[in-house]
């Protein structure tokens, strides 16, 4: 535990440079939000995806440093090199979806305070299932390129990562498609009264399932790793 506290504290020492992009973009939302006022529900979204891609800027530096060698040299397992980089990734997501609430909520009050006339109604759980539904996204890019990354280095890595969401993508919109225009029956009724019951629920389970079986992926591709 006490080396993956060390490779944490490693790796933010790395990413403190990104505080000034990180505020940047805050602002840009903020004063965006000023002028679009749909865009104020997705700054959580935004926020939680810079703060996810950024954390990824890590296997960078650790490629350039080489810093496996020098990582794997202490009284660890590659397991826990591959552990820490989840917990990472997994905090950075959730630490940016509740400032990206945080900050919609007091945006959406300071700028009433500046614009008068300046009204958007937030509604609460819309916010968060839209928080949510983000880091699902973000998540699902997250569980396919760090195994890539693993697999093929960060530079490689990142092509392989857009080819296989490009292709999950595709399959999703070709799915969409058929059932669209082919009449099988299906009752969108039921459906949407079955995700209003129950999407909440399968959205959270789906995220742990597959960054659990992304950790297991990585753990075996590094472990066997020269």
């Amino acid at each position: 535990m006490n080396v993956i506290k060390g490779l944490l504290k490693k790796d933010l020492l790395n990413l403190a440079s990104y505080k000034q992009s990180l505020f940047i973009i805050i602002a840009f939302l903020a004063i965006f939000s000023a002028f679009n006022k749909g865009m104020l529900q997705f700054m959580p979204i935004a926020i939680s995806t810079a703060m996810g891609m950024i954390v990824l800027s890590t296997f960078n530096y650790d490629e350039i440093a080489k810093a496996d060698n020098f990582i794997l040299s202490f009284p660890t397992n590659r397991k826990g090199v591959v552990k820490e980089k989840y917990i990472l990734v997994i905090s950075s997501m959730i630490l940016g979806g509740i400032i990206g609430i945080i900050l919609t909520i007091a945006v959406n009050y300071i700028i009433r305070l500046i614009i008068p006339g300046f009204q958007v109604v937030i509604e609460y759980n819309s916010l968060v299932v839209t928080t949510l539904s983000g880091m699902f996204g973000i998540a699902l890019v997250e569980a396919i390129q760090i195994p890539s990354i693993y697999k093929w280095g960060a530079e490689k890595g990142r092509v392989q990562m857009f080819i296989l969401v490009f292709l999950i993508v595709a399959i999703v919109v070709g799915g969409v498609f058929l059932l669209s225009h082919l009449k099988l029956g299906v009752d969108l009724n039921t459906i949407s009264t079955f995700l209003s019951n129950y999407g909440l629920i399968i959205l959270m389970v789906t995220t742990i399932l597959m960054l659990y079986i992304s950790y297991k992926i990585s753990c075996k591709i590094y472990c066997k790793k020269q």
